[in-house]
């Protein structure tokens, strides 16, 4: 369509309207929490002004319906399949269940009941043919504290619905490493008796901890100190030792305790159930170790003892507005909108998305959170499975605690802490919420509006080009799904961004307050960034499985890097010409698969079928290339992890697909780092990688040195790490031409003849293009003031 009228005042009548109509239907009610109740009872208490809206309403409409082709085959265990398995397991006299409430550290209790995420081939099967849907089976995790050594063991049960007879348990073993399977030791099984020995530790110096900062640690609730230490133990020579550090608890309603270490650390040695068994170690204050207790209390009463102070709570360590305002930041920001609302389908029950040339199924579980299936763009299915696997975060100091720190986030699950995002941060006003739940102990929770999905408008277009008479571009919308998981201190932003090219971006950020360090003595390990404190240098790794499916399950990896070289041409006159060139190289085995993004950025790896080339005979593919730099952990052979994360010491890897290595990692790796559960190192025995089924598992992440701007909060926007799943050689063309979302703006002597909107509905909230001028000349000399003339702009041929 060849626009040559401008936007009517009836169009914008029937806008109006429209919106009057609509938007009051598009509001849905929640279920207020006990939260919510909670936060409106203060309220009552403490009344709040509140926000005055004027203006029409921006209410989020509701995303289009749609039938999933074939039932969720990753979808979570119903709430009366959980149930029915619960009432089973408990009935099995030989696991000796006690229900979690009133379990004891001596008992066994049911630690978690979730979906068994079924096999590929059966899966693919029911895809894609007319099989009947995968049995489906719980995957059961036991904690074993009835014993002198507790474990947790992980079990299959089914298949589903239990049936008495046919219904059985067994042990969970195929997709583990470790000879005893999914069976590991649990070092946390005594953990409140292990509290209870550490605070009587720290009172028997009550009078240093008073005289130091005026407090206490006992165990009490007028405590001003606490307590906490490494993660993981230290598991050395079938020893397993802790060391503990005190921190200042804040005294204020924010979340600052990470912020406020004491400088102090014991170390003890814990092993075995038996508390008269253990024994303190040492203490170790201001660069200097301390043998025994009573070697710390007399040098500490020592003439020339130095004492360190506290870090203590304050507004530096305090979100909220505070200093001057920014100029005009009081106006109403720039905020996203959705004119015509959702232009994606959902399918709520079934958990299945489709927008434009994408579809795909979201999974959910306890220990990875979101996960994303069988995932098709233009009716093809590119990935079978794109999964977070583990994150790690590797501290480094001169200290202890820092040095002994390498939280493996899994063990606390990114599932449980997927809370409701907030409306308008987290995610742009217009987008659709699904919730997710998971199960803990005999009851399964369930976050409202924790998952969403939106469409945006990058802020630059996907392809333009101008001519001294043309200007045309198309708009580059966007969609993403998304989620934040807050574990412990750090908040994950994940997001899933989806191109009309065929893109994916896969991204994550980091929030949240540092877990900083004492200052003293480590300047080697960061930069001093308040009076008492320092930042504590580490590793965010993430790790994740994308599973191709490039027209097939029959895939090879290309490894094309760009070169520089010397080469004599037969036009070159017999002298060599310095210059580059394509190299390409297959990653033919698990031998020599695992790899790192090539140096200057000039590697890119290619997920191909080599079996079905295009036209041209280019093999169709997807290219995996670092949307931000790059991240492997930077510790080599670590002393805290061992053998617990060899997934986190390379860019990149790629396997051939098995069943049995459906996971990188496993939650209670930190529990047994020597022989843990998985260990992804022994997923590489030399099998060939030549037209396979292929995984690659990718690494993002952070090498985060922590400064002063990381006060209050780790901001967003610096803690960022990417990576792009990209078409190579697999589309016919630029598949934004299919989109009508572009226009094209013909003009001479700075004036709009045509303007060419190729059927894009007219929206308010469109641009102007009539007033295109192109170039502006003004002669210089001899210098005429007031006089502009416009002339088009030359036309450069063959440059790009």
């Amino acid at each position: 369509m060849r626009r040559t009228v401008s936007f009517s005042v009836l169009s914008w009548l029937a806008v109006a309207l429209f919106l009057l109509l609509v938007a009051p239907a598009a509001s849905r009610p929640h279920p207020e929490s006990a939260w919510a109740k909670n936060v409106r009872w203060r309220e009552k208490r403490s009344p709040r002004v509140k926000r005055q809206v004027n203006g029409p309403p921006c209410a989020p409409y509701p995303a289009q319906g749609i039938t999933a082709p074939k039932p969720n085959a990753w979808a979570g265990l119903t709430e009366a399949e959980t149930v029915s398995v619960a009432e089973w397991l408990f009935a099995q006299p030989a696991l000796n269940l006690t229900v979690s409430e009133n379990a004891t550290e001596w008992d066994n209790t049911v630690a978690l009941i979730e979906l068994m995420v079924p096999g590929k081939a059966e899966v693919l099967t029911y895809l894609n043919s007319n099989g009947s849907a995968p049995l489906r089976y719980a995957h059961v995790v036991v904690d074993h504290r009835a014993t002198t050594e507790p474990y947790l063991a992980d079990l299959l049960v089914g298949p589903l619905p239990i049936r008495n007879g046919t219904t059985r348990y067994e042990p969970l073993t195929y997709p583990y490493t470790k000879s005893a399977g999914g069976r590991v030791r649990n070092l946390d099984a005594d953990s409140e008796t292990m509290s209870a020995w550490f605070y009587n530790i720290s009172a028997s110096i009550e009078d240093i901890t008073q005289e130091l900062w005026g407090g206490t640690a006992t165990g009490a609730d007028e405590d001003t100190l606490d307590l906490w230490g490494i993660d993981p133990p230290w598991q050395d020579d079938g020893r397993i030792i802790r060391w503990t550090a005190f921190w200042n608890l804040p005294t204020s309603d924010f979340d600052v305790e990470t912020l406020l270490p004491l400088g102090l650390y014991f170390k003890a040695d814990v092993t075995g159930r038996d508390p008269t068994g253990w024994s303190v170690e040492g203490w170790f204050y201001n660069g200097i170790f301390y043998s025994t207790t009573d070697e710390f209390r007399s040098a500490f009463y020592s003439p020339g003892f130095v004492k360190l102070p506290p870090n203590e709570d304050g507004l530096w360590g305090q979100t909220g507005q505070r200093g001057p305002v920014p100029p005009l930041d009081t106006a109403y920001p720039p905020t996203m909108v959705a004119p015509s609302g959702p232009r994606f389908f959902v399918d709520e029950q079934q958990q299945y998305v489709k927008w434009m040339d994408f579809e795909f199924y979201l999974g959910f579980s306890r220990d990875i959170g979101l996960s994303l299936h069988d995932i098709k763009y233009k009716g093809q299915r590119i990935i079978y499975e794109l999964s977070l696997q583990e994150a790690i975060a590797h501290y480094a100091g001169q200290d202890p605690m820092q040095s002994g720190t390498a939280y493996l986030d899994s063990f606390y699950g990114f599932g449980p802490y997927a809370f409701e995002l907030v409306k308008g941060y987290d995610c742009p006003p217009h987008a659709t919420y699904l919730n997710s739940s998971f199960y803990v102990r005999e009851t399964t929770h369930t976050h409202t509006d924790s998952i969403c999905l939106f469409e945006m408008d990058a802020p630059y277009p996907m392809q333009r080009h101008s001519t001294g008479s043309y200007v045309s571009a198309a708009q580059n919308v966007y969609f993403t799904v998304r989620t934040v998981n807050t574990v412990g201190n750090y908040d994950y932003m994940f997001s899933y961004e989806f191109y009309m090219d065929g893109t994916i971006d896969v991204n994550v950020r980091a929030s949240g307050y540092i877990q900083a360090a004492y200052f003293a003595n480590n300047h080697d390990y960061g930069y001093q960034i308040h009076s008492a404190l320092s930042g504590s240098m580490h590793d965010h790794v993430l790790n994740y499985k994308i599973d191709f499916d490039i027209l097939g399950t029959a895939n090879t990896m290309i490894a094309t890097t760009l070169v520089p070289v010397s080469e004599t041409y037969p036009w070159s006159g017999g002298k060599p010409r310095n210059t580059m060139k394509l190299v390409r190289e297959t990653v033919a085995s698990e031998d020599n698969s695992r790899l790192l993004w090539g140096a200057n950025g000039a590697t890119q790896y290619t997920i191909v079928n080599t079996d079905q080339p295009n036209r041209h005979g280019e093999p169709r593919g997807y290219r995996i290339l670092p949307s931000l730099g790059t991240a492997h952990l930077t510790v080599q052979d670590s002393s805290n992890v061992v053998n617990a994360a060899n997934w986190a010491t390379h860019d990149i890897y790629v396997t051939r697909q098995k069943d049995s290595e459906p996971r990188a990692a496993h939650p209670y790796n930190s529990q047994d780092v020597f022989d843990p559960p998985i260990d992804f190192a022994k997923f590489f025995d030399g099998e060939s990688l030549l037209q396979e089924d292929l995984v690659v598992w990718v690494n993002l992440g952070m090498h985060h040195v922590p400064h002063t701007g990381d006060l209050p909060n780790t901001v967003f926007t610096t803690s960022h790490n990417g990576v792009q799943i990209m078409p190579l050689n697999y589309l016919e063309g630029d598949p934004s031409m299919e989109s009508v979302q572009q226009v094209k703006i013909e003009y001479k002597a700075g004036e709009v003849g045509e303007v060419e909107t190729y059927g894009q509905p007219e929206s308010s909230c469109q641009a102007e293009w009539w007033g295109y001028k192109g170039d502006s000349v003004v002669r210089k000399f001899p210098y005429a003031p007031g006089r502009c003339t416009m002339r088009p702009r030359t036309r450069v041929e063959g440059r790009l």
